[in-house]
């Protein structure tokens, strides 16, 4: 349910050209360049880093075996955003963090999720997938939303008294990140023939060559220029809102969801392409449950370390997207087949909401 994999046919070709942004993003920022290139490139050169990561993780887990692997996959799945929402907490961001958290759910559920039912549609015409497992994953995320939505709905009655909103986010977090526990400890204690099919062997893709030692040192130094690129493009943020007339709430949730998460959206793609689609859709909703239950929660005690605290509270527009995002992966999921022209709808469904998040 939570095992992230990456496949790197094709993939790493891809995105070498990204890896040039990075000196060019040091560059731009020590000149004191214009704001809007130094957040471009340094959103862009955060793909490839988030690959490499991805990478290394899968590596490291395989030679410390299946069950503190799963483990890792799943703490590190989504490393790229949890460094850029730090930062962002950091400098006191905290809509732009929220933002971000609606994005990625929303951006799995319809954007990548719709580009894999469209073009392995095509594809394949109409393509099978495991209805029980894919169901499973569905009403973890329903339930997932409804945790996000509680604390966000009840915060805007109980506020000024800020002591009952921190202690109603914090409760709700430490609910989530149990849940998410729970659901690592079934994906261990399952039958091999019940478990989500993300968790078990991957279909055949292009083996990396990397010892344990240079898969630990490249996880580290990309986690480092994650980290840095991430304090750029934060820094960015408001001369580019002030620049183009972007509300710092759609940079969050376009813009930060679409970098962290670029590499694994062209996996769901790919594998669906190769009639995968049990990986497909699980890569798109296990990434959100990990958005929902873990990044999310985590980031409400972070956000009490670096001084900035964050409740979860988003505004009703995000928690109607998040709700109609959830129930609508829920029903592709009810009869274990799916077609182009759901991913179409998918597809719909998310350039609408981007748009509208635009004008507000």
């Amino acid at each position: 349910m939570f095992k992230k994999v990456h496949d790197t046919t094709g993939l790493n070709k891809f995105l070498l050209p990204f890896v040039l942004l990075i000196p060019i993003a040091i560059i731009l920022e020590l000149l004191h360049a214009n704001p809007v290139l130094i957040l471009i490139s340094s959103a862009l050169a955060i793909v490839p880093l988030a690959a490499v990561i991805g990478e290394a993780t899968e590596v490291v887990a395989d030679k410390i075996g299946p069950r503190f692997g799963g483990l890792l996959n799943a703490t590190l799945g989504n490393a790229a955003e949890l460094i850029i929402a730090i930062v962002a907490l950091q400098a006191g961001l905290i809509d732009l963090v929220l933002a971000s958290i609606t994005g990625s759910i929303l951006g799995n559920l319809l954007l990548v999720l719709g580009l894999a039912l469209l073009m392995g549609g095509f594809k394949h015409g109409t393509q099978k997938f495991n209805r029980a497992n894919a169901s499973i994953d569905a009403t973890m995320l329903i339930v997932a939303v409804i945790a996000l939505g509680i604390p966000s709905m009840f915060n805007l009655a109980l506020e000024p008294n800020f002591t009952a909103v921190e202690g109603l986010s914090m409760t709700a977090a430490i609910a989530m990140l149990i849940m998410y526990g729970l659901a690592i400890l079934y994906s261990f204690l399952a039958k091999p023939e019940d478990k989500d099919p993300i968790a078990r062997e991957p279909a055949p893709m292009e083996e990396l060559h990397w010892s344990m030692r240079h898969a630990i040192i490249l996880l580290v130094v990309a986690v480092a220029f994650i980290a840095l690129m991430s304090e750029f493009l934060v820094g960015a943020v408001e001369p580019v809102t002030e620049t183009l007339g972007l509300s710092e709430f759609f940079l969050g949730i376009i813009l930060i969801p679409l970098v962290g998460n670029a590499a694994e959206h062209m996996v769901a793609v790919q594998v669906a392409m190769k009639n995968e689609m049990d990986l497909s859709l699980s890569i798109a909703i296990g990434s959100s449950l990990q958005i929902a239950l873990f990044v999310a929660p985590l980031l409400v005690f972070l956000s009490l370390l670096v001084g900035n605290p964050m409740p979860l509270e988003f505004s009703y527009f995000e928690l109607a997207a998040l709700t109609a995002a959830s129930f609508v992966a829920a029903l592709v999921s009810l009869d274990g087949e799916s077609n182009w022209l759901e991913g179409a709808m998918l597809l719909m469904v998310y350039t609408i909401l981007a748009l509208a998040f635009f004008f507000l």
